[in-house]
C-alpha cells in the first residue's frame, strides 16, 4: 500500500494576526487540508496530488503589503508524519478527571480516558484553546443535554462531551481530514450518540442544542454567533475558544447583540476560552 505523500508549508506571519486566519482561509480554499498554528506563524498541509509550485499565486494575502509572509515547504509522508506524531505526543491531564491519549499509552485511572489518533487533523489538548474548552466541559452537568461541536477537529471536545452524559451531540467540521478522523475517534470511544457531519454552520438550519461548543477563530466566530445564538435552547450555553484575550470585547459585543450574556473566561498563554449564557 502506497503512503500518501504531502506537501508541509511552514509560513512565517507578521503581524500573527488577522493575518493567520486569513491566510488559512485563502489556503483552504485552493485545496490545503489542515493547519497547525503555531508561535511565529502556521504550517499548512496539502496532498501532493493536489499541489503545484504555481499555485500560492491565488493566495492574495501573500501580495498584501501590510503583512509580512514568508515560507518554506517539503515532502512529508503519511507514515512519518504519524512516526513523528507518535515521538512527541504525550497523553495531556486536565484535572484530576481527564486524560486524552494516544492508543499505545498505558490506560490511566480516571473517569474520563479519551483515546484518540489525530492522523493530521488537529485537537489534541496540547493546544491552548482546546485544553481550556476541556476544563469548560468538565464544569458543566451535560447529563441528558444535546450538544453541538463546531470545529470539532479530532472530536475530543464532543467525545468528553458524551463521556459527560450528553445524549444527542453533533460534530461538524469543513475539513474532510478532520471530519474523517472524528469518524474514526467517536468510534474508538464508543460514542454511539455523537453524529459527525462534514461542513459548516449552514449545516445548522433550526437545531436546538443545550449546549453549543466552538473552537474556531475569530473571524469565524463573529460571523457565526448568530446562528449559534439562534440554534441554542432557553438558557443555553455557548462555549467559545480560538482567539486572543484582546479579543473577547468585540467577541462579547456580537454575543451581547445576540441576547448572550458573559459569564467566564479561561486564559492560557494570552488564548481564552468564554462562556456565554443566552
Amino acid at each position: 500500500m502506497t503512503n500518501t505523500v504531502y506537501i508541509e508549508y511552514a509560513f512565517e506571519v507578521q503581524p500573527l494576526q488577522p493575518a493567520s486566519d486569513i491566510l488559512m482561509a485563502e489556503l483552504g480554499a485552493i485545496g490545503f487540508e489542515s493547519f497547525v498554528e503555531e508561535p511565529q506563524g502556521i504550517l499548512a498541509y496539502i496532498q501532493q496530488k493536489d499541489w503545484s509550485e504555481q499555485m500560492l499565486k491565488e493566495v492574495e494575502i501573500l501580495r498584501n503589503t501590510n503583512f509580512s509572509i514568508t515560507f518554506q515547504y517539503k515532502e512529508i509522508e503519511q507514515e512519518n508524519w504519524n512516526a513523528n506524531w507518535e515521538s512527541n505526543f504525550n497523553p495531556i491531564q486536565v484535572g484530576d478527571t481527564c486524560v486524552v491519549r494516544a492508543p499505545f499509552h498505558e490506560k490511566p485511572n480516571v473517569p474520563f480516558d479519551i483515546v484518540i489518533e489525530p492522523k493530521m487533523s488537529f485537537g489534541t489538548g496540547h493546544h491552548e484553546t482546546t485544553y481550556m474548552m476541556l476544563e469548560h466541559i468538565l464544569e458543566l452537568d451535560c447529563e441528558g443535554k444535546s450538544v453541538l461541536d463546531m470545529g470539532c477537529g479530532t472530536g475530543v471536545l464532543a467525545i468528553l462531551s458524551a463521556m459527560k452524559g450528553a445524549t444527542n451531540v453533533d460534530a461538524i467540521d469543513i475539513d474532510p481530514w478532520c471530519f474523517e478522523n472524528s469518524l474514526e475517534n467517536v468510534a474508538r470511544n464508543n460514542c454511539n450518540q455523537i453524529q459527525v457531519k462534514q461542513g459548516d454552520a449552514d449545516l445548522l438550519g433550526n437545531n436546538k442544542y443545550d449546549v453549543i461548543i466552538a473552537n474556531i477563530n475569530r473571524n469565524i466566530l463573529l460571523a457565526d454567533i448568530p446562528s449559534y445564538a439562534n440554534c441554542l435552547s432557553p438558557k443555553g450555553l455557548l462555549l467559545l475558544s480560538g482567539f486572543y484575550k484582546e479579543d473577547i470585547a468585540i467577541v462579547s459585543e456580537k454575543c451581547g447583540s445576540a441576547a448572550l450574556k458573559f459569564e467566564k473566561n479561561f486564559e492560557k498563554n494570552n488564548w481564552v476560552a468564554v462562556k456565554y449564557v443566552l
